[in-house]
C-alpha cells in the first residue's frame, strides 16, 4: 500500500460567503491510496473555522504512514479502527484517508461502492444547489445562472426574509435555508411562519450549537423543522440532538469519513431523526463518496464541485438535482489527467 498526498488551490465561482466566513479560495487535500493497479482516493478541505490545515492533515497521517501501508487490515473500517487512535485530533485526515479507502476497497470487490455497502440507487434524494449570502440582487443571479429544484439559501443578515421573498419572486423550486447558528430562538420562531408561507422546507442550524435551552424552545415551538449541523460534529452528538432537532446534517469532514458516517445515520434513524450529509466544497472527489450514501438520506447537499470552476477530478455529475454516477468502480473518482 502505499500513500500518497495531492493538494489543490479550488477558485470558487463566485465569492462564497455564510454567516462566520467569507472566501473565493478554497485549499484542499486529495489523498491516494495505492496498491498495485488499484487507487482508492479521498479528500478533505482546509478549515479554518476548525483550525484545520492542509499541513496540519498531511502531518497526521505521516504520523500514521506505517500502519497505512503495512497494517495488517483487509477492509476500510478495519483501517479506520487502526488508525483511529492516531488520528482522532484531526477528523479531517481521517476522512480524506477514509474515503480513500472505501474506495479502494470496493474496487478491490469489482464493485461500485454503494454495491459493497449493500445498497442500491433505485430511490435517491435530489440535491440542493447552495446560495451563498450576498447582496440580494446578486443571489437572485447566481439562481438565475444554474436553474435548480432544490435551493439551499445562507442566511444570517438583518434581512433575511426580504431576501427569501425576493428569491421566492424567481422561482418555484423548493427552499431551504441554514442560518449558521446566526439567529436567536426568538428570531427563529418568528421567521420560521413567514418562511413557511414562502416555501421553506425545514430550518438547518438557527442557533449557535451551544444554546441547548434555546434549541428546547425552538424545537417545541418552531413551525418548521429544524435540522443540525454545527450541533452534530461526532458520533456521540446523535444523541444529544434528539429533543432539539428533528434531523442531523453530517459532514464526513467532521465525523471522521464514511466509516463513523453510517454508524451516525444509523443511530440517528433508530432515534426517528432525519438523516442528511452536506459537503464543505469539495471536489468531485469528496462530492462521489458522499453520493454513495444517497440510499440512507431523506435531504442531501453535495453541490461543492458545483461551486469550483477548476475541479482536478471527475466522478458523479448533475443532471437538474438528479445525481449521476459514472460506469467506474468504487466511489467512481479519478483525478483529471
Amino acid at each position: 500500500m502505499q500513500l500518497i498526498f495531492h493538494t489543490f488551490d479550488l477558485q470558487h465561482r463566485h465569492t462564497f460567503t455564510i454567516a462566520h466566513d467569507s472566501r473565493d479560495v478554497q485549499p484542499t487535500l486529495i489523498v491516494e491510496l495505492r496498491d498495485g493497479d488499484l487507487s482508492g482516493l479521498g479528500e478533505a478541505t482546509s478549515n479554518p473555522y476548525y483550525g484545520i490545515t492542509i499541513q496540519n492533515m498531511i502531518e497526521s497521517m505521516e504520523a500514521a504512514k506505517d500502519v497505512i501501508e503495512n497494517g495488517a487490515y483487509s477492509s476500510a473500517d478495519e483501517l479506520w479502527s487502526l488508525v483511529h487512535p492516531l488520528l482522532e485530533s484531526n477528523s479531517f485526515a481521517q476522512c480524506a484517508l477514509d474515503e480513500a479507502a472505501h474506495d479502494l476497497f470496493a474496487q478491490k470487490k469489482n464493485q461500485k461502492l454503494y454495491q459493497a455497502w449493500g445498497l442500491n440507487i433505485e430511490k435517491i434524494p435530489l440535491t440542493n444547489f447552495t446560495i451563498g449570502i450576498d447582496t440580494v440582487e446578486r443571489m437572485v443571479s447566481k439562481m438565475k445562472e444554474l436553474p435548480w429544484p432544490i435551493y439551499k439559501i445562507k442566511l444570517g443578515t438583518n434581512e433575511d426574509l426580504r431576501i427569501v421573498s425576493e428569491l421566492r419572486k424567481n422561482t418555484n423550486a423548493l427552499f431551504r435555508v441554514d442560518a449558521n447558528c446566526a439567529w436567536t430562538a426568538e428570531q427563529t420562531i418568528a421567521l420560521a411562519p413567514e418562511l413557511k408561507k414562502l416555501g421553506v422546507e425545514f430550518i438547518e442550524q438557527p442557533l449557535a450549537a451551544n444554546d441547548i435551552v434555546g434549541m428546547k424552545k425552538v424545537y417545541a415551538e418552531c413551525a418548521l423543522p429544524v435540522i443540525a449541523d454545527e450541533s452534530c460534529i461526532i458520533e456521540s452528538d446523535v444523541k444529544a440532538c434528539q429533543g432539539l432537532f428533528h434531523g442531523i446534517n453530517i459532514k464526513l469532514t467532521k465525523c471522521g469519513g464514511p466509516t463513523a458516517a453510517k454508524r451516525m445515520i444509523a443511530e440517528a434513524k433508530s432515534l426517528g431523526m432525519k438523516t442528511m450529509i452536506g459537503c464543505m466544497t469539495e471536489t468531485s472527489v469528496g462530492i462521489s463518496s458522499i453520493a454513495h450514501f444517497l440510499p440512507l438520506l431523506d435531504y442531501v447537499d453535495m453541490d461543492g464541485s458545483l461551486l469550483i470552476k477548476n475541479d482536478p477530478a471527475s466522478g458523479v455529475t448533475f443532471d437538474y438535482g438528479k445525481i449521476i454516477f459514472p460506469n467506474r468502480n468504487g466511489s467512481g473518482a479519478m483525478l483529471n489527467a
